[in-house]
């Protein structure tokens, strides 16, 4: 807790941005029934009967300083999938940076074995040698920030019914380029001395 504390404090350094990443679910429920358009003194109305039409995965990178996010939508998250994703940061949306500094819990896919297990080993050890990984504890998601940002993605678009993973893309890629056009960041106040008070009950107790 204190080390990911800590990178969150850093002051900006565009050469090392801090990114967080973390992935979360969305059920693709299409509807039975075509839903009641708005009409003058009625509200929208839809049929409670419903048709699942799948899983879709969200893997989400927020660098909370600058106020940019990625979100990118795949059929599964398996190591490949996020090593691929770690990728597609580092060379696409970070390509200048000299390394990522990277928080993300400590499921057994967020490792460097996952890079080995997508691409050839010069190009897994090119990729891991350009990240700085800090995981958050067990039971501690409410320290990385891009599980902040997905519950905003939540809100705006993925608590209605979606029904497709085209219209899902979409979706999400709308809230995303607003989100990133207003510049909407996270100053992190929580600091580790106010942890070593608050939580106090998670440090050991010590002798004097």
């Amino acid at each position: 807790m204190e080390d990911v504390i800590e990178v969150y404090h850093r002051p900006p350094d565009p050469a090392c941005p801090v990114v967080c990443v973390d992935e979360g679910g969305k059920q693709l429920v299409g509807d039975v029934r075509e839903p009641l358009p708005v009409r003058p003194g009625s509200v929208a109305k839809q049929d409670h009967e419903y048709e699942r039409q799948g899983v879709a995965n969200l893997f989400m990178a927020f660098e909370p300083l600058a106020g940019q996010r990625v979100v990118e939508v795949t059929d599964r998250r398996t190591a490949v999938d996020f090593a691929r994703f770690l990728k597609r940061l580092l060379d696409e949306v970070y390509p200048e940076a000299e390394r990522v500094v990277l928080v993300t819990d400590n499921l057994n896919p967020h490792a460097a074995g996952s890079l080995y297990e997508a691409f050839a080993p010069a190009e897994a050890r090119r990729l891991y040698e350009r990240l700085e990984w800090h995981y958050t504890p067990k039971h501690g998601s409410w320290l990385n920030m891009a599980e902040i940002e997905l519950s905003v993605f939540a809100r705006q678009c993925l608590h209605r019914r979606i029904a497709t993973e085209t219209t899902l893309i979409r979706e999400l890629a709308a809230v995303e380029a607003a989100r990133n056009a207003a510049r909407a960041k996270i100053h992190w106040q929580f600091t580790t001395v106010e942890a070593r008070q608050k939580l106090a009950y998670l440090y050991p107790s010590t002798s004097p």
